[in-house]
């Protein structure tokens, strides 16, 4: 893929700072899918997306799956596409000791359990000593515990992709300045999202996230 080197002004509230930076030649890719898990030879739709909500997103910039944007990335628009994401490609494997069971108390405030954000089912924000901040899945609340689980929700599954690009075209010099200064990059989907760490652990998104499930 070819390269070019841009100089660009980056404004800040205290200073301006001129960096010279070689940007790849980025695609903004709008397309629309159905997304199907696999899982024991079983086949199910978990998501899809529409002509008229489609997921957007700018490439380069770790906003999707690697393997995702290698499949996308150089179709023209109207291309079709169908591909099988393996679990590794994917998010990874399904590990039982990201299974982890924490005090209740840990989820009081003001000597009473937060039944409003955490409950069976709930996504909630985690973070351990070192200052990480992880993402979470409740799967049980007992009379002392919360059992939450740290896998991502796809782990352990294999992703098909069925879909078609609906446009594709080189992202602008506005955008791309934009998702280096802290944008997500996308259109398609909620930002806040999270992201796994190299042990395919979900991690909270330091610049946000798109909540479709090609995004990383």
């Amino acid at each position: 893929m070819p390269f070019r080197k841009n100089k660009l002004i980056l404004h800040s509230k205290n200073d301006l700072l001129t960096a010279t930076l070689t940007i790849m030649e980025h695609k903004f890719i709008t397309l629309s899918y159905k997304l199907y898990t696999i899982s024991e030879g079983k086949k199910g739709l978990i998501e899809q997306t529409s002509a008229d909500e489609p997921f957007e997103f700018i490439s380069g910039f770790g906003i999707a799956l690697d393997e995702f944007e290698r499949q996308v990335v150089g179709l023209e628009k109207g291309a079709e596409f169908d591909f099988t994401l393996t679990k590794v490609q994917a998010y990874g494997e399904y590990f039982d000791d990201r299974v982890v069971d924490l005090d209740r108390e840990i989820f009081c405030i003001d000597g009473k359990f937060d039944t409003d954000h955490v409950y069976t089912g709930a996504a909630i924000p985690l973070q351990n000593e070192q200052g990480d901040r992880f993402m979470g899945r409740v799967i049980d609340i007992t009379d002392q515990k919360v059992v939450v689980d740290l896998n991502h929700p796809l782990a352990g599954q294999e992703l098909q992709f069925v879909g078609q690009i609906i446009d594709t075209r080189d992202a602008t010099e506005e955008e791309i300045i934009k998702t280096i200064n802290g944008g997500c990059g996308c259109c398609g989907g909620d930002c806040g999202g999270c992201e796994e760490d190299g042990d395919g652990q979900q991690k909270e998104k330091k610049h946000g996230g798109c909540g479709r499930c090609g995004k990383r």
